[in-house]
Formats: structure tokens, C-alpha cells, sequence
């Protein structure tokens, strides 16, 4: 081959490749720019996932907060209601004893009403063999007498029963009174008002139980002063009335001394 038909060989195969080459060329520039318009669409989508998830992150810590702040408040609540629920049953455990105080100050204010209507109701007596009813106020001054008597204060005994019968003239205790009255003068040494409150004791009650002791006491004051004369009338009189009372057996007794 000839210089000149190589060159000219070479010149064609230039003209036919340029084409081919200017096409690679340009398939490379729109590959880049494919690439680069990829990475820049990546790029933004990386982007707003990473704020997406940002404010996904933002709004998870938020509910967070909001539900620790719901559990706190909860949890407040709760602690109210138990101190709410401690307290109604420290007010119901209050509640239970004033109940039970009041109810207790009733009783003892109904125990106190009914004691007092029983201080103010008739009591029924049984006393020598007799029974009668008399008022409260009336059996206590008449006990308290009597213990006056019984404790030996004779002076102080014969004016408690004086007062007791000035004061109830009709009372059942009066028999009894009038007697313990007569022991109560003879017990001062006082035998003259004893035997005239003896004698009214037997003239007014003959059939009473200790009409046979009045008879005897007034002997016993009539040996006191030195009557004996009329002490064994007395006693003639006592086992003549009342024969079978123990009082007359004592009489038979004394009569015998008195010879």
C-alpha cells in the first residue's frame, strides 16, 4: 500500500468513527448528570426523612412528657382520693364514736330521768307487820332518823322523829315513829315524856306488834322513877292483854323482881 492510499484510509476511518465517538461523549454527560440529579433527589429525600424523622421525634417526646405529665397527675389524684378515703374513714371512725358517746350520754340521761321518777314514785313498805306506800323524800328523812337512833344519838333521834311526824302527820311511818320516839326519850333519860308518848303509842294502835314492848317500856320507866306500884299495874295489864307475847313472858320475869 502507497502512502498516499494509507492516509487516505486513516482520513476515512476518522470520518467514520467521529460520530460514534461524539455519541460516547455525550452518553457519558447525561450519565453524570442522571447521576448527580439522582444524588441530589437522594439527597433531598434523605433530608426530609431525617426532618420527618425529627419531628416524628419531636412529637414521640412530646406524648412522652404529655403522658408523664397524665401519669403524674394521675398519680396526684390518686394520692388525693387515698388522703380523701383516709380521711372519710377517720371521719367515720369519728363519726362511729361520737355516736356511740351520744348514745351512751342518752342512756345515762334516761337511766338518770328514770332514777329520778323513781325518787319521785310512791315506794310500797312493809313494817311491822303493816304495809303502806310513802313518798321518797318521806322514807329518806325517816331512815336517816333511825340511823340517828341507831348510832345512839337519843337527844338527836327524838327530834328528827318529832320533825318527821310534824312534817307527815299521815304517813304510814307513824306508828313505828311514835314508838322509836318513846325509846328515844327513854334513851336520854327522859322516862315521864316516854311513858305519855308510850301510853298514846298503845291507845292508839292496841293491836299493833309492838304494843306489848310499849307496855313493858313504860314499866321499865316506871322502875326508873321508883314507881314500882305502878309498874307491876303495868305489867299486870300486859300479860292480861297480851299474854302469849314475848314481852308479857319479860313481864312475868320483872314482876318477879319487883316483890
Amino acid at each position: 500500500m502507497t502512502l498516499q492510499r494509507w492516509a487516505g484510509s486513516a482520513t476515512l476511518a476518522c470520518a467514520l468513527f467521529a460520530p460514534v465517538a461524539q455519541a460516547g461523549i455525550f452518553d457519558d454527560d447525561e450519565a453524570r448528570k442522571a447521576i448527580l440529579d439522582l444524588r441530589q433527589k437522594l439527597e433531598q429525600s434523605n433530608e426530609a426523612q431525617r426532618v420527618r424523622q425529627a419531628e416524628l421525634n419531636n412529637q414521640m417526646a412530646e406524648q412522652i412528657a404529655q403522658l408523664k405529665r397524665s401519669l403524674l397527675d394521675l398519680n396526684a389524684q390518686i394520692e388525693l382520693l387515698r388522703s380523701d378515703n383516709a380521711k372519710l374513714r377517720g371521719q367515720d371512725e369519728q363519726t362511729t364514736r361520737d355516736v356511740a358517746e351520744l348514745q351512751r350520754k342518752v342512756k345515762d340521761l334516761q337511766q338518770g330521768v328514770d332514777d329520778r321518777m323513781r325518787k319521785l314514785e310512791p315506794q310500797k313498805i312493809s313494817l311491822d307487820g303493816r304495809e303502806f306506800s310513802v313518798d321518797p323524800d318521806e322514807k329518806r328523812q325517816y331512815d336517816e332518823a333511825m340511823s340517828v337512833f341507831r348510832r345512839g344519838e337519843f337527844s338527836a333521834a327524838a327530834t328528827a322523829l318529832s320533825t318527821f311526824q310534824a312534817r307527815y302527820p299521815a304517813s304510814g311511818y307513824n306508828e313505828s315513829a311514835t314508838f322509836w320516839l318513846g325509846n328515844a326519850h327513854y334513851g336520854k333519860r327522859d322516862f315521864k315524856d316516854a311513858i305519855a308518848i308510850f301510853r298514846a303509842f298503845v291507845n292508839a294502835h292496841p293491836d299493833a306488834v309492838r304494843a306489848p314492848e310499849a307496855l313493858l317500856s313504860i314499866a321499865n320507866c316506871q322502875v326508873e322513877l321508883k314507881d314500882t306500884k305502878g309498874a307491876r299495874k303495868t305489867i299486870g295489864d300486859l300479860i292480861k292483854i297480851y299474854p302469849k307475847s314475848e314481852a308479857a313472858q319479860a313481864g312475868r320475869e320483872r314482876l318477879a323482881s319487883l316483890k
